[in-house]
């Protein structure tokens, strides 16, 4: 977007990562990440106060325990693909969308503000999580004008998500549940018969994705974890 951001290491970073920020991160079908967002509290500094105070126009930030800043919305354009099915941009996006507002909601938060593009905006808009309010001006920010719009954390903003990209699952997944399938990928090499089981875990990952009861979503786990100790148990004989 021609904005001045600092990059070491391949890695965008500022002074706002060592606030102890939130991030919701987005994986796709195989555990890559596809998309991130970041989520800071405005009692103290933040972008809007500190970097794009232009857009304000002068008035005084907005700070509230109960109000948190959500920065670095980012989507892998080039990984996901389009339309709005599993593992597109739009489905991704909107994925990110409840996860942010739902984390914010569990948390307490009952609004977010976000300094976003025209573009942006529009994405908003379309896909049902419209803003309720602006703050300050559209100000240029690099190549781009930015502004700053206004999201309350509800159950009904959620549920329109929700509804425009039909997304009926609880979309966090336990830490635990991640870290078992990236050893399980990591471990298994595809040969003879693992891989099949290799081919399994993926159908496993789809019907993760597609499920959308909980009693679904379950049924498909339980499904991987005994792939996951059957392949285990086979090498334990093996070795």
């Amino acid at each position: 977007m021609g904005w001045d951001v600092t990059i070491k290491d391949g890695m965008e970073r500022d002074s706002f990562d060592d606030m102890d920020p939130s991030y919701a991160v987005g994986l796709d079908h195989e555990g890559r990440v596809v998309s991130c967002v970041r989520a800071l509290q405005t009692t103290g500094p933040h972008m809007l106060s500190d970097v794009f105070s232009a857009i304000l126009g002068g008035e005084p930030p907005l700070r509230s325990p109960t109000l948190w800043e959500s920065t670095r919305f980012c989507v892998d354009t080039k990984r996901l693909g389009r339309g709005k099915g599993q593992n597109s941009v739009s489905y991704a996006t909107c994925e990110l969308m409840i996860a942010s507002l739902e984390a914010a909601r569990n948390a307490g938060v009952t609004d977010i503000v976000t300094v976003i593009d025209p573009l942006m905006d529009r994405i908003l808009k379309r896909s049902g999580n419209t803003p309720y309010g602006y703050v300050g001006k559209q100000t240029d920010m690099g190549k781009v004008p930015a502004l700053a719009a206004l999201l309350d954390c509800t159950e009904e903003r959620i549920s329109r998500i929700r509804a425009f990209a039909n997304i009926k699952h609880d979309v966090f997944v336990a830490e635990d549940e991640i870290l078992a399938a990236a050893n399980y990928q990591s471990e298994v090499q595809p040969a003879d018969s693992s891989t099949q089981l290799i081919d399994l875990n993926g159908y496993c990952q789809e019907q993760i994705n597609a499920a959308q009861t909980e009693s679904e979503r379950g049924a498909a786990l339980a499904l991987q974890r005994v792939l996951f100790d059957k392949f285990h148990s086979t090498r334990a004989c093996n070795a």
